[in-house]
């Protein structure tokens, strides 16, 4: 029936004995049992405690042979030849094979379950296993796993768990092996944790026994196919068209910009947003741990960062990258995440001639990301007088825009700063947009509105000079 694919050494496969558990319960015993449940009079939640239960049953009993199966198709199929086999066609195959071995071993399934354990087979053999639903979802933006047993997804900024499981930690670790060996990457007990990248671009994260304690710990960041443009993030209320038009002057005229932000609040997606207003002309070079920038431009260079082999060698930091990167002749060097050494040289591109650079930072404010820097410079072993830190920073930085996460999922531009020099040992900076709050709705949504500082930016000449004469409106205060 599949030859074409079956390996040829590979022996028919022999009905075990039948146990209990895979065998059904003829159709005469079925029916009786049925109608006797059926007339004895069942208290509600007794039947939604039974349903449950049968459930829950139900799903145990599918995944155990689910596990069986697939370890049958690993022994029987010819994996070399899969590879040029269509989707199609490797679904009937599959198919095929799984129906042989439920045949052979009397296990009977309705249609329901049937497609459901050939999906489920075919996402084992070619994808991610159980993560694949929930990788298709366009409604998850984040997958969270905690151990074999708990699956958490994020949802239009609210976490909540799902139906999917593991069948234990070895089907778990299975899976991760197979992201992470395919970007050329390992995990084991000597390196526990490690960083990668799905095919679609989705940044993937994996902390291993025995750091992590009740099982793998796996976070997933879903890469979204649709790029986000400028009008998109307008349109979401995550910023206003004032705010727009000014961060368009702000990158068009070369400023250098620092997105900051916490976990998760939208700093990659603001960054790929404003590279969209950097001419097509321009050479443009990334700087990344782990690919995810989706920038529109023709000419671009991207860079990825390397950890060290199994022997200690061979790595290639974010500052290995960037060091070569100024000898590649960029307009613009774009790293996706500052948070080490790497800071100085960034430092000094933005300050010898790479205007128009841009890089994100984990800070809570503009005057943090600030803080950040000059302890990142610190922390690097650069002994500089604090003065000295702050004056590079202040000619080398233009822009701090703050994007954070708020307490009901909703993501926002809360702060656009400029920074104006310095004020003796003090770094100067006037905020120019900000996000207000005013209260919360009875089922916690923020209630809060954008406005302009009433402070005109220290950068109106430039913008003009450059052909960005904005309207002296932008900057009036808004009242609600």
């Amino acid at each position: 029936m599949f030859s074409r694919y079956k390996k040829p050494e590979a022996q028919p496969v022999q009905a075990p004995a039948k146990s209990p558990e895979a065998t059904p319960a003829p159709a005469a015993e079925q029916a009786s049992t049925a109608t006797a449940v059926a007339r004895r009079p069942t208290p509600k939640k007794a039947v939604e405690v039974v349903g449950a239960d049968k459930e829950r049953k139900r799903k145990e009993r599918l995944g155990e042979i689910k596990i069986e199966l697939h370890r049958e198709l690993l022994e029987n199929l010819n994996l070399a030849a899969l590879e040029k086999a269509g989707e199609s066609e490797l679904r009937s195959e599959i198919s095929a094979i799984a129906s042989e071995v439920l045949e052979s071993r009397n296990i009977v399934l309705n249609r329901d379950d049937r497609q459901q354990l050939n999906k489920e087979l075919y996402d084992e053999v070619t994808g991610l296993g159980p993560l694949e639903t929930l990788l298709q979802d366009d409604s998850v933006s984040d997958i969270l796993v905690n151990g074999p047993q708990q699956i958490f997804v994020e949802r239009f900024g609210k976490l909540e768990i799902s139906d999917v499981t593991f069948k234990d930690e070895k089907h778990l670790m299975r899976i991760i092996d197979k992201i992470v060996s395919a970007v050329g990457r390992r995990v084991d007990e000597s390196n526990p944790y490690v960083d990668a990248r799905l095919a679609d671009g989705s940044r993937f994260n994996a902390m291993v026994p025995p750091i992590a304690v009740d099982g793998s710990l796996v976070s997933i960041r879903k890469f979204k196919k649709d790029k986000l443009a400028i009008d998109d993030l307008v349109n979401f209320g995550a910023f206003t068209e004032e705010m727009a038009a000014y961060l368009q002057a702000a990158v068009s005229t070369r400023l250098n910009v620092i997105v900051s932000g916490g976990t998760g609040s939208g700093k990659t997606t603001t960054l790929n947003a404003l590279s969209s207003f950097i001419d097509d002309a321009e050479r443009i070079l990334t700087i990344e741990d782990t690919a995810e920038l989706q920038l529109q431009q023709s000419h671009v260079g991207r860079m990825e960062s390397r950890p060290p082999n199994v022997e200690g060698k061979g790595e290639v930091s974010p500052r290995d990258c960037l060091k070569n990167a100024l000898r590649m002749r960029p307009d613009r060097i774009i790293v996706g995440e500052t948070r080490g050494s790497e800071v100085i040289d960034m430092l000094q591109a933005m300050n010898t001639g790479h205007d128009g650079s841009m890089t994100t930072i984990h800070a809570n404010s503009a005057r943090d990301g600030i803080s950040r820097l000059e302890n990142m410079i610190a922390m690097a072993g650069i002994e500089m007088p604090i003065k000295a830190v702050r004056s590079q920073i202040s000619s080398a930085v233009n822009l701090i825009v703050q994007a954070s996460r708020l307490q009901d999922g909703s993501r926002r531009m809360t702060s656009i700063t400029e920074i104006t020099g310095m004020e003796g040992d003090v770094i100067s900076m006037q905020e120019i947009f900000r996000f207000q709050r005013v209260g919360l709705t009875p089922d916690n949504k923020i209630i809060g509105h954008f406005t302009a500082t009433g402070v005109r930016s220290h950068y109106s000449e430039r913008f003009r000079l450059w052909g960005y004469d904005l309207p002296p409106s932008i900057y009036e205060p808004t009242t609600m």
